[in-house]
C-alpha cells in the first residue's frame, strides 16, 4: 500500500512539472499571451509541440508498462524526444529546403553626394571653423551606409583639404566595418550595436572593441502607401517576427492576405536593431519562402516594401528613420506608428517614441593620437551640432 500511495506521489508530482515545464515554455516564447494571434500553420507547430511533449510524458507516467505494451511505451517515448528536438527549429519556423535568405547586396543610395570635399556635397557644414584641425596622420574611417552622411561630414570638418584623400574615408557597410576594425584595418568604425556574431568574432581575434556612444536614431517600420494599417504595437511586431502572426487580417487589414515580412542579412546594422531594440531573447523567425520571385525586385528592402501582390502591397519591412525618409527614400513607402507614436524627430527626443538606440564610435583598443582628438571633439558642442544637422539626434 505505502509503495503504490508512493508510486502515485511521484507520478503525480512529476505529472504536474511535465505540464509546469510546458506551460512554462509557452510563457517565456510568449505563446500565452499571444494565442489569439497565432493565425497560421507554421506558427502553431511549436504550441503543438508542446502539447505532444507533455501528453506524451503524461501517457508514459500513467501507463502500465508491461511486455504486450512495450512497442506502443517505445513508440511514445520516441515521440516526446521528437517533439523536444524540434521544437527549437519549430520556433524558427525553419522547416524549408530552400528559405528565403535576405540578400548579401543590394542596390543602395548614391553615397557620392555625401563624400567629402566634392563639388556640392551634401555634407553638413559648420557655421564656425572647426575646433580642431588634424593634418597628418588622418584616421581611416568606414562604417553603416546610413551613417556615412555624418562621418564624411567629421572629416569634412576637421581633415585638412590637402593632405586628405578618398581612402581616408570609405563606406562599405555594417558587417565590413565590423570585419575591418577587429582585423585593425580601420581607426574608427561608425555603427550600431555588435551583433553577438560579431563580439564572438571579435573576442576570437583578441580585439579590444571600444565603444563610444556619439547620437541616437530611430528605428523605424515601413510598409506600402496603399497599405491601410497605421498604427502597430509593439507585441503585435513580436508576433510577426517571431512567426505566430502571418496574415495582414490579425492586424486589421482583412483584404491584405500573407504579411511579407522582410529581413535584412545577419550582422547588418538593421536586423541587428531588429534582434536587440524589437526581439531580444524571443527567436526570430526565418524568411518565409516568397510567393513569387518578382517580390524580391531590387533585393533592396526599402524598395521590397511597396512591392504588390495580387493587387495589395503586402510587406513589412524596417530601416533606420534617415536612411528611410532622406538617404534612400521610398515615395511609395510609409513609415507605421508604434503603440499610436510616430517617429517624428520631437517624439525621438521626448523619447516617447519606442525604438531609439544609439550609434557609436567604435575603436580596436583605447583611442590614441588623432584618433582620441576626433572622437573628442564629435561629443563637443560642434560634433553633435553636425549630427543634429545632418537629421539624427544629438546626445545633448
Amino acid at each position: 500500500m505505502v509503495k503504490k500511495r508512493l508510486s502515485f506521489i511521484f507520478r503525480a508530482a512529476t505529472t504536474l512539472a511535465v505540464w509546469a515545464a510546458g506551460g512554462y515554455a509557452l510563457h517565456q516564447f510568449e505563446y500565452w499571451i499571444a494565442l489569439g494571434s497565432v493565425d497560421n500553420f507554421v506558427g502553431m507547430i511549436p504550441v503543438a509541440l508542446v502539447l505532444i511533449g507533455v501528453i506524451g510524458a503524461t501517457v508514459l507516467l500513467w501507463m502500465q508498462h508491461t511486455k504486450r505494451l512495450i512497442p506502443f511505451s517505445v513508440s511514445i517515448f520516441l515521440l516526446v524526444l521528437l517533439a523536444v528536438a524540434l521544437f527549437p527549429t519549430a520556433l524558427r519556423g525553419n522547416w524549408w529546403i530552400n528559405p528565403a535568405t535576405p540578400g548579401e547586396s543590394e542596390s543602395a543610395p548614391n553615397l557620392g553626394v555625401y563624400a567629402p570635399f566634392s563639388a556640392d556635397s551634401k555634407t553638413a557644414k559648420l557655421e564656425e571653423q572647426s575646433a580642431i584641425r588634424l593634418v597628418d596622420q588622418l584616421p581611416v574611417l568606414d562604417g553603416a551606409t546610413a551613417l556615412y552622411p555624418i562621418y564624411a561630414a567629421f572629416a569634412e570638418a576637421t581633415y585638412d583639404q590637402n593632405a586628405f584623400s578618398q581612402d581616408h574615408v570609405l563606406c562599405t557597410n555594417t558587417r565590413s566595418a565590423y570585419e575591418a576594425i577587429i582585423a585593425g584595418e580601420r581607426d574608427i568604425v561608425f555603427v550600431a550595436g555588435a551583433s553577438e556574431q560579431q563580439m564572438a568574432a571579435a573576442k576570437t581575434a583578441g580585439a579590444d572593441l571600444r565603444f563610444t556612444p556619439i547620437g541616437r536614431e530611430a528605428f523605424v517600420f515601413l510598409v506600402g502607401k496603399e497599405n491601410p494599417v497605421e498604427d502597430i504595437t509593439y507585441q503585435q511586431l513580436r508576433n510577426v517576427y517571431s512567426g505566430k502572426t502571418a496574415n495582414w487580417k490579425t492586424l486589421g487589414w482583412r483584404e491584405g492576405g500573407r504579411i511579407i515580412a522582410f529581413q535584412r542579412p545577419e550582422g547588418s546594422g538593421s536586423q541587428t536593431g531588429l534582434q536587440r531594440m524589437i526581439m531580444n531573447e524571443l527567436p526570430i523567425q526565418v524568411p518565409q519562402p516568397l510567393p513569387d520571385a518578382s517580390v524580391i525586385g531590387t533585393n533592396s528592402l526599402m524598395q521590397q516594401v511597396s512591392a504588390e501582390w495580387q493587387g495589395v502591397q503586402p510587406a513589412l519591412g524596417y530601416s533606420y528613420r534617415f536612411y528611410a525618409t532622406t538617404m534612400y527614400a521610398n515615395a511609395d513607402a510609409k513609415l507605421l506608428k508604434i503603440n499610436g507614436i510616430e517617429p517624428s524627430m520631437t517624439n525621438i527626443q521626448n523619447g516617447s517614441y519606442p525604438f531609439v538606440g544609439d550609434f557609436f564610435a567604435v575603436t580596436n583598443g583605447e583611442p590614441e593620437g588623432n584618433v582620441k582628438l576626433l572622437i573628442e571633439w564629435i561629443l563637443s558642442p560642434q560634433g553633435q551640432d553636425i549630427i543634429e544637422k545632418t537629421g539624427y539626434t544629438p546626445l545633448y
